[in-house]
């Protein structure tokens, strides 16, 4: 019997709120990223840690958030953030392969590199490119559409 291929772990994370298809596709790519094999890992960022980054809750709760990511076919488990965004803690229990960031996560791919780096970790750190220049490619704009149409 051949050995099966390990199966790489690729870890994901965001907030998801209002979930589009720049969503679906960044978690996709995440997990193409990943190989055949791959076992697609997401975390949902906290609402309290979104108060904290952004200045407002999002529009959804973090279980409703978790629950529609998780139903995604291509995410293997979705897991709520932990409180304190340690990136250590994270890879500690995740113990991740690859780690596939957004277009716009540049602040955390220079901290989750030092991390990797420092305690030499064999973890891949991949960003991962917007999709298009589509009208509702994120939830600010989805937002401000829901806004416009309303004001008429």
């Amino acid at each position: 019997m051949a050995n099966k291929p390990r199966e790489k772990v690729v870890l994901a994370s965001g907030v998801f709120d209002l979930l589009h298809l720049g969503h679906v596709r960044f978690l996709e790519e995440a997990k193409r990223a990943g190989g055949e094999h791959a076992k697609l890992v997401v975390i949902i960022a906290r609402d309290s840690t979104i108060e904290k980054m952004k200045g407002r809750k999002p529009i959804m709760s973090e279980d409703q958030r978790c629950a529609l990511v998780e139903s995604l076919r291509v995410v293997d488990e979705a897991v709520l953030g932990y409180e304190g965004l340690d990136i250590g803690e994270v890879i500690e229990k995740i113990k991740p392969d690859i780690i596939a960031l957004g277009y716009d996560q540049a602040e955390m791919e220079n901290e989750v590199k030092t991390y990797v780096a420092k305690h030499k970790l064999p973890v891949e750190v991949v960003r991962i490119g917007r999709f298009g220049e589509n009208a509702l490619d994120s939830s600010s704009k989805i937002k401000q559409k829901i806004i416009d149409k309303l004001a008429k």
